[in-house]
């Protein structure tokens, strides 16, 4: 039987943070330690078919800058089914969790999706963002044309312009 679990990273016992990050890097061939640290520190959505957990994500607190805003945005990290137990309905599951925390604690949802992920996150009215990103960096704002296209928002009570610019906060790894 599956059950789900949301919880802080605190809330997360050794045991339930290593099996998440193995199920991460099983189903992430390009999985690094940088992707595993920015899983870390909010939210997460774990579910376990008995004592092995089959499907992780998180949802971090990032800034992004838009509009002349500071907007505090849930970040969407680490989402992955093993791949036995996918299309199963559990990604929806741990997505309709991790959208939930959004909707209550931030202005927006972000996250970047992979072309494989990019029509699930689509049906569930995650919307692709089509204007320029960038990070800013310790040396200053620099374009991030190769992740334009693949940032998906998921609209909160804050206008925006999807076809505006996008930046988000430095971070070691990738920036988006």
């Amino acid at each position: 039987m599956t059950e789900l679990r949301v919880a802080h990273t605190s809330q997360l016992d050794p045991a339930e943070l290593a099996a998440a990050r193995a199920l991460l890097y099983d189903v992430f061939d390009d999985m690094s330690e940088d992707d595993w640290e920015h899983a870390l520190g909010g939210m997460h959505a774990l579910v376990s078919d008995g004592d092995t957990v089959i499907g992780h994500g998180s949802v971090i607190q990032r800034r992004l800058l838009h509009g002349g805003r500071a907007l505090r945005t849930g970040y969407v990290e680490a989402v992955a089914v093993r791949p036995d137990r996918q299309r199963q309905g559990i990604g929806s599951l741990l997505m309709r969790a991790l959208e939930d925390v959004i909707a209550r604690a931030y202005d927006l949802g972000a996250l970047g999706a992979t072309d494989e992920g990019a029509a699930f996150y689509r049906s569930r009215g995650w919307r692709p963002w089509r204007g320029p990103t960038s990070v800013i960096t310790p040396t200053g704002l620099v374009p991030t044309p190769d992740e334009d296209g693949s940032i998906y928002i998921l609209p909160g009570p804050v206008p925006l312009d999807l076809t505006g610019h996008l930046t988000c906060d430095w971070r070691n790894g990738d920036a988006w």
